[in-house]
Formats: C-alpha cells, sequence, structure tokens
C-alpha cells in the first residue's frame, strides 16, 4: 500500500509576543534539543509597558500603606465614640479598595513579565529545523494578531508515521503490533522495518478504506519526513485458493473458465474469482495446485480438445501454468 512519510512529531514556532527580531541561532537542517534557545526578539514597547506597570504598583502600594494606616486609626477612634461608624467604614472600604488595586496591579506586572519572557523563544522538542521564515530585524507579530507568521517549523525525524489506506476487503488482515516492510523509491533495493500501531476502526464511507498508521524507527534520519514509501502487509490467503495469471481465463456465455489439461485433453472449469491482483487473479473454487492451467487458450477451445503439455511451470501458491498446443 502506498502512503507518505510524516515526522512523528512537528510543530510551526510562532512568537507569543511583537518586535523585532533580534537574532536567530538556528538555520534549515539544524537538530537542536530541547529547550535549546533558538532566536530572540527586540520588544522596546513591552518593555516601557513594564516599567510603566511596575510604576503603577508602587503608586497603588504606597495607596494602600496610607489607606491602612487611615482604616486602622478610625477603628481605634470608632472604639472610643470619638467618629461615627458611618465615617469608620467609608475608610475600611477605602482601604479594601486599594488593596484590590494593589492586586490589580501585581497581575499586570507579571503578566507582562511573562510575555517579556516570550522574548527567547526556545525548542519544544527534540527534533530538525525544517524552516526558517524570518531573519535579523524582521518585524513580529504576536499569535494574538491575524494570520501571525511562522518562524520556525520544527520536526521530530527519529521516527516517522506512515498512513495507508486498506481496502475494506483486507481490513481483517490489519492487527496493531503486526510487524511490516517498507521500500522506497529513494533506496532500491533494501527494506525497513515498521510497526502497524492502531487504526481508525472506521471504513470510510467515501473510499471505502481503513486508515492505519505504521510506525518506522529512524535514529539515523536516513528517510525524510515527506518520502513516498510502499507498505507491505502480509495478507492470509484464503483456504484452498490458488494464483493464475488473467491471460489464462475463458469469457464464455454460460460464466468464466479456465482451460486445463488433464490426462492430455481440454477441460473448462468453471471457476470462482477471489481478489484481482492485476496481472493475476486470486481463484478460490474450480482449481488446484496439481491442475495444468492452458495459458493464451484459443477462443475457439472447446471441452475435450486433445492437448500437449510443452512447458509447464508452478510456483508454491499458483496452479502450473502451461504452454500447450492441440492437434
Amino acid at each position: 500500500m502506498p502512503g507518505t512519510t510524516e515526522a512523528f512529531t512537528e510543530a510551526p514556532i510562532y512568537a507569543r509576543t511583537s518586535g523585532y527580531l533580534k537574532q536567530w541561532f538556528f538555520d534549515i537542517g539544524a537538530h537542536v534539543k530541547r529547550g535549546q534557545l533558538l532566536t530572540e526578539i527586540e520588544t522596546p514597547e513591552l518593555d516601557q509597558q513594564l516599567q510603566q506597570a511596575e510604576h503603577d504598583l508602587q503608586t497603588a502600594q504606597a495607596n494602600l500603606q496610607l489607606a491602612k494606616v487611615t482604616a486602622d486609626r478610625w477603628v481605634s477612634l470608632l472604639k472610643k465614640d470619638v467618629v461615627s461608624k458611618q465615617e469608620t467604614d467609608q475608610a475600611v472600604s477605602d482601604f479594601n479598595a486599594k488593596r484590590a488595586t494593589v492586586d490589580s496591579a501585581e497581575a499586570n506586572v507579571r503578566r507582562l513579565q511573562k510575555l517579556q519572557e516570550f522574548e527567547r523563544i526556545y525548542a519544544p522538542f527534540d527534533g530538525v529545523i525544517t524552516a526558517r521564515n524570518t531573519d535579523i530585524g524582521a518585524l513580529i507579530q504576536n499569535g494574538d494578531n491575524t494570520g501571525p507568521k511562522e518562524l520556525f517549523h520544527l520536526a521530530a525525524i527519529d521516527k516517522l508515521r506512515v498512513y495507508i489506506s486498506v481496502p475494506e476487503v483486507y481490513e481483517t488482515a490489519v492487527k496493531s503490533g503486526e510487524p511490516v516492510t517498507l521500500t522506497l523509491d529513494a533506496f532500491p533495493g533494501e527494506t525497513f522495518n515498521g510497526t502497524v500501531v492502531r487504526n481508525s476502526s472506521s471504513i470510510d464511507l467515501t473510499s471505502r478504506t481503513l486508515n492505519v498508521e505504521v510506525d518506522v524507527d529512524n535514529p539515523t534520519g536516513r528517510v525524510l519526513p515527506g518520502a513516498y514509501a510502499f507498505v507491505h502487509l502480509k495478507v492470509p490467503a484464503s483456504a484452498g485458493a490458488v494464483t493464475i495469471p488473467t491471460n489464462t481465463m475463458l469469457f464464455r456465455a454460460e460464466g468464466l473458465r479456465v482451460a486445463v489439461a488433464r490426462n492430455a485433453r481440454t477441460r473448462l472449469v468453471p471457476i470462482t474469482i477471489g481478489h484481482d491482483y492485476g496481472s493475476t487473479v486470486e481463484v478460490t473454487s474450480g482449481l488446484t495446485t496439481n491442475d495444468a492451467v492452458i495459458i493464451d487458450p484459443s477462443d475457439s477451445i472447446t471441452d475435450g480438445s486433445p492437448v500437449q503439455i510443452v512447458d509447464p511451470v508452478q510456483t508454491p501458491d499458483q496452479a502450473r501454468v502451461a504452454a500447450a498446443k492441440t492437434p
């Protein structure tokens, strides 16, 4: 089954804060480890916003301190019946409002500090840089803006995924955990080992196929994501089935027939077709591996015609294919 190799994990890398690209440290093809610094962004506006927020916090803290002293004083005077309860409640309420203002200012400072940390972008996992779409001095827009620009694309290629669409007639042969082999046009004569890890457990209504995932270990990175590959699945043959070339079949009014040589005579045997493999077909009934099937039989051949086997050829799962001539 044909398929395309995909990175086991891949992710586009965007900026979380706006500014100008100060420096990048890795280009395409570079192998990076999780946590390595990929790029730095200059954020002059954010830096100024953080300074303003810190000063606002200091102002709120000073007002809170004054409100606390005032509230404590009014509470103390209330106990001596020097001031009214209304005035005391106003002072305590003002203190609580000032405390909430400080909490809000602290939260704003923490938010801007977190945004400032995004000036440095780190690799989220081990992988290879497959794309770099920015350069020094470029304007960077954060991910909240419409249409943010991707800075890097990172892919983990030490393991690859291959998704294949298995026809419905073979879905019972697909079992998770079974080993499979892969071949690629880029590596003629070589095979790679993979494992069926999961399937969609549902037949696609349009293509009548089962979506199957095959994982392939790729520690050396020889196989690249996006490569065209063929996954070879072991499909069990039907009991008693044989395969024959398509040029042995006769299409008659009474049904599909195959000419076989038995006791120096032709016999037109009715057969039942299983799977069609293109140049060969699977015959589920009517033939055995001991039958000598005549290739390219004449349309005028009849049952009981004398026949002489010239060159029989047989493989383990095929009926004998014979070049034959009739007198």
